[in-house]
C-alpha cells in the first residue's frame, strides 16, 4: 500500500501521506508530521502534489487543515486526466512517426533495411503492428527466435483498435508446440486464421505498405530480417500472402463462411461434377439465376473455375 498512487504518478511519501489523511481527515502539518514521523517541512511539497492531484483539499483557516478528497470521487478524475494525456500523447507519437517515415536520410534507396539481431526484430514486428491502421497479414511457421513460438500482444492491442488480422499457421507446428488454445483465443479475439500442411514463408505485412521477411527460408536461419517499403518487391509479397490464404484451410469460423441453404447446394451439386443445367433442373431455379448465384459465389471464392469454387468452398468449410 505504501506505493499505492504510483501508477498516477506520485511517490511512496504521497500514497503514504494520503493513507494517513484517510485515517485522519482535517489534520494540520504538525498533526501530520506527528502521526508520520517525518519534519513538518519534508511533509510540505508531498501535501503540494496532493493538492495539485486533486486528492487533498486545503481548508481555510488557522493553522491549515487538510482534507483528503473521496478516494473513488479523486482516483476516478486522475485516471481519466492521465488517459487523455496517454491518448494526446499517442496522437503526437503517430505525428512524429510519419515524420520519421518521410525525413530524409541522405542514403540512395530506402526500399529495403537490414533488420540484424533479436531484440532488433521483436522491436520492430512490435512497432509495425502497432502502427497498423487497417489490416495486418502474418505467415507464421519455423524456426522461431526462441526456439518455440512466442506470445504476441501487439497483436491484442491492434485487434482492440478495430485492425484486422489475417494470420497462416505451419499446420505441425501448432501440434506440436500444442498452441490450439493460444489461437482459438486470438481468434475469439477477432484473427482471422488458416493453416497449410507445410509452409516455409514467415513474414508479416501491415497495411500493404510495408513488409518484415527472413533474409532466409533455410531452417537455420532466425537472426537476420529485411524490412521492405513499398515496392514492386512489397507488391509481390503481398500477392504471395493472398495466394498462400486462398490455399490455406479455415481455423475456426470466418466472417465470410455464412451461406444461405440454396449457394450450400449449388456449391454440393458442383463439388460433386453435376453440369449447371442438371443443377437448374435439380433446383427448379432459371438458368439466368442459376449464372447470376454462381458469379457471386465465385467473386466471394476469388475463384476462375466452376472446379476452383467447389475446391475453395470445401477447403473453407462452407461445405
Amino acid at each position: 500500500m505504501d506505493v499505492l498512487l504510483e501508477p498516477l504518478g506520485l511517490g511512496a511519501v504521497e500514497s503514504a501521506l494520503y493513507l494517513v489523511l484517510i485515517d485522519n481527515p482535517q489534520t494540520s502539518v504538525s498533526e501530520l508530521a506527528a502521526l508520520t514521523g517525518d519534519p513538518a517541512a519534508r511533509l510540505r511539497r508531498p501535501l503540494a502534489r496532493l493538492i495539485d492531484s486533486g486528492l487533498v483539499t486545503r481548508l481555510a483557516g488557522t493553522p491549515a487543515r487538510y482534507l483528503p478528497a473521496p478516494p473513488e470521487v479523486a482516483v476516478d478524475a486522475l485516471v481519466l486526466r492521465r488517459r487523455q494525456d496517454l491518448e494526446a500523447l499517442r496522437a503526437a507519437a503517430r505525428d512524429l512517426g510519419k515524420r520519421l517515415d518521410i525525413a530524409p536520410t541522405g542514403r540512395t534507396s530506402e526500399l529495403i533495411e537490414l533488420v540484424d539481431g533479436q531484440a532488433a526484430i521483436r522491436r520492430q514486428l512490435a512497432r509495425i503492428q502497432l502502427g497498423a491502421e487497417s489490416e495486418v497479414c502474418i505467415v507464421d511457421c519455423p524456426p522461431y527466435m526462441s526456439g518455440h513460438p512466442e506470445v504476441n500482444p501487439p497483436e491484442m492491442q491492434a485487434l482492440a483498435r478495430g485492425v484486422r488480422y489475417r494470420a497462416i499457421y505451419h499446420a505441425p507446428s501448432i501440434a506440436e508446440h500444442h498452441r490450439s488454445e493460444e489461437i482459438l483465443r486470438s481468434i475469439a479475439e477477432g484473427e482471422q486464421a488458416r493453416a497449410l500442411p507445410d509452409i516455409r514463408m514467415k513474414m508479416i505485412i501491415a497495411d500493404g505498405r510495408v513488409a518484415m521477411l527472413p533474409l532466409s527460408f533455410r531452417e537455420a536461419e532466425t537472426g537476420v530480417r529485411i524490412l521492405v517499403h513499398p515496392s514492386p518487391l512489397l507488391s509481390t509479397i503481398t500477392a504471395c500472402f493472398d495466394m498462400l490464404w486462398e490455399r490455406a484451410t479455415p481455423i475456426g469460423p470466418e466472417p465470410d463462411a455464412e451461406l444461405s441453404d440454396l449457394d450450400r447446394q449449388i456449391l454440393l451439386m458442383l463439388a460433386s461434377g453435376m453440369k449447371d443445367k442438371a443443377i437448374s433442373r435439380a433446383l427448379d431455379l432459371a438458368d439466368r439465376t442459376l449464372t447470376r448465384r454462381l458469379t457471386s459465389l465465385m467473386t466471394a471464392l476469388n475463384a476462375t473455375t466452376r472446379f476452383q469454387a467447389a475446391l475453395q468452398a470445401s477447403r473453407r468449410g462452407w461445405i
